[in-house]
């Protein structure tokens, strides 16, 4: 990817997004075509065309989607799956007929079926059903990764897939309600902490087991994979480790320096028992994560503190 090609990533305002344009302005790369969402609505069809016609960029990041926890997939099913489907088809559409010169789609680890082996291999794709309440996003997601391949296979495209594990980092969603686990109780214990809490409640049973990686990584080994994989199918982009909800909220709870204790809400949904990426083939390819969980939580809530972000 040359340091003059044009680039557009779509969603750069959104935690991964701005992830990729920070790892891309560090690495030199200055000629951007960038819109927020108000500016180009991705779920039009007539305006992303116009845009790819005007623009012509030469390589896209596809990051926009809509996204949330456990409870915002369950109760906004139809829009996650629409406003998902409209966007990438829009936009992986646009950027055959306009002839960009390659496209890094980026999915999510939930396209994997519920009781996957463990760790998840990318040929698990489609071998067993869903987890039920983030099934119309992640049906989404298969959309788009398949439509990457067979516009790969019928016009020659060079589209590529990349499935990251659960994210956290700069521009996180914090929303009690809408938000991931591990920026909501990172949110619970803060607050909990400024008020004197006694407790901090924490979903499910704690049993879960969960793998985080940060946005930063994230967006390197977008980076690596833009310049150095160019075949059909899905990359796995994760760390390779995991950590239970449980243990996850004692080290939020001391990173923060909570002093209460914890309690765990049984009649809330754990979702996926276990979801941990089988990361083998990007590290295969020559990257591997460099940022560890409990230090990239230090550095996401010492962000938080400095720019008072709840």
């Amino acid at each position: 990817m040359e340091l003059a090609a044009k680039i557009f990533i779509a969603g750069h305002s959104g935690m991964v997004g701005s992830a990729i344009h920070r790892k891309l302005l560090n690495n030199g790369y200055a000629n951007f075509c960038l819109r927020t969402s108000k500016e180009l609505n991705l779920k039009n069809q007539q305006a992303v065309n116009l845009f790819f016609e005007t623009e012509k960029p030469d390589y896209v990041f596809l990051a926009a989607a809509k996204v949330g926890g456990i409870q915002a997939n369950n109760i906004y099913r139809a829009e996650f799956l629409y406003d998902n489907l409209m966007i990438q088809n829009n936009v992986i559409d646009a950027a055959h007929r306009y002839a960009v010169k390659k496209l890094l789609f980026l999915g999510s680890s939930c396209i994997y079926p519920k009781h996957a082996p463990q760790p998840i291999k990318e040929e698990d794709l489609l071998t067993g059903l869903l987890e039920q309440t983030n099934e119309p996003y992640a049906i989404a997601k298969i959309a788009g990764i398949k439509m990457c391949d067979a516009y790969r296979a019928q016009y020659g495209c060079n589209f590529i897939s990349v499935m990251p594990t659960n994210l956290f980092g700069p521009n996180d969603n914090y929303d009690l309600n809408n938000s991931h686990v591990l920026p909501a109780l990172l949110r619970k214990f803060h607050e909990a902490k400024k008020t004197n809490a006694t407790y901090v409640e924490v979903w499910g049973t704690g049993s879960p087991m969960r793998e985080f990686m940060h946005v930063d990584d994230l967006a390197d080994a977008c980076l690596y994979l833009m310049k150095n994989y160019n075949d059909a199918g899905i990359v796995n982009a994760g760390t390779g480790s995991d950590i239970s909800i449980k243990d996850l909220a004692f080290l939020i709870k001391e990173v923060v320096g909570f002093k209460g204790d914890l309690k765990f809400d049984t009649t809330k949904p754990d979702g996926t028992p276990r979801k941990l990426m089988d990361s083998s083939k990007l590290k295969s390819l020559g990257w591997t994560h460099t940022i560890k969980l409990a230090g990239g939580i230090k550095m996401v809530y010492n962000d938080v503190l400095k720019n008072n972000l709840f």
